[in-house]
């Protein structure tokens, strides 16, 4: 009898073991299910690596990002990888605003069709679709009227790059702008109408590229999309323009373009962390030492 019960005993035992393991996993998933959908569709964490936004927003700051307001996606990447994924969007709020602050994947540089490393940019929206924007000796104008001035911007030179010295450099390909004194250039928008000829072929070739198409010039100088000739381009998405409130060190629209709306993944709301991110680690007492409280829990606006 002592036998059969010790062996009772012990199967309780491990049965008991195994249901505490079984509601440790089912606990574990329960918590990455909902951590996956709170980072994907509600809020999810921003370091910010650059000072294009200083000083609203300071370069080591950590944000919450608003998700849910843009509507939230799926993963965009593997994390930790460049591999894409298909993803998908849930219903926004709102749209975009004039003036918003925007996190949103990079689409690239002037002339990539894509950026070679998926990564998070972060800037003001300036102008939305159908927005004409214009920069005349640093201020900036969008449909002919003065932009509200963001109550953190500024700028780091007195210099003023005059009209009519273009920047190799400047966006759109070949325009006779630089970043003082940029457009008018008008924000495309879904239904818009281009023309495609000879002279506009660089203003647009990439644009139309990151749309999907195979755009390419013919010996004859006419203009073929997906192997067919032709003379204008219908825009298939909306766009939004952004700059960075450090406008002299700001690697912005005026330098790559527009952002498809699509690009965008939330607005930030809150700091909750501050430090200075070249402290080494390695100093543990440097680190901490550099740690801004006075930033913690400053609203972005």
């Amino acid at each position: 009898m002592a036998n059969a019960k010790q062996e009772v005993k012990g199967k309780e035992k491990v049965q008991g073991k195994g249901a505490a393991v079984k509601d440790f996993f089912k606990d574990l998933l329960f918590v990455l299910v909902a951590f996956f959908f709170l980072n994907s569709f509600v809020l999810a964490s921003f370091e910010v690596p650059t000072g294009s936004m200083e000083n609203e927003i300071m370069t080591g700051d950590f944000l919450f990002v608003n998700k849910f307001l843009y509507g939230g996606t799926t993963p965009r990447v593997i994390p930790f990888t460049n591999i894409r994924l298909p993803w998908f969007r849930v219903p926004a709020i709102r749209g975009v605003e004039r003036g918003d602050v925007i996190v949103f994947e990079f689409p690239g540089q002037r002339d990539e069709l894509r950026s070679p490393e998926f990564m998070f940019y972060l800037k003001r929206a300036v102008a939305v679709a159908g927005d004409t924007v214009r920069v005349v000796n640093r201020l900036l104008t969008v449909n002919g009227r003065p932009a509200p001035i963001p109550r953190n911007m500024k700028f780091n030179n007195y210099y003023v790059k005059p009209s009519g010295y273009p920047d190799p450099k400047i966006f759109p390909k070949g325009a006779p702008y630089n970043e003082d004194n940029w457009g008018p250039v008008a924000v495309p928008r879904k239904g818009d109408v281009v023309d495609l000829n000879a002279s506009t072929y660089d203003r647009w070739s990439t644009f139309i590229g990151r749309e999907g198409h195979m755009i390419r010039r013919e010996g004859n100088g006419t203009i073929a999309i997906d192997g067919k000739v032709s003379s204008t381009y219908t825009v298939e998405h909306n766009y939004v323009f952004g700059m960075g409130d450090n406008r002299d060190n700001s690697l912005d629209g005026r330098f790559w373009g527009f952002i498809p709306e699509e690009n965008i993944v939330g607005t930030p709301m809150i700091v909750y962390w501050s430090w200075d991110p070249d402290a080494p680690f390695s100093s543990i007492v440097s680190k901490l030492a550099s740690v801004r409280l006075g930033r913690v829990g400053t609203i972005i606006k």
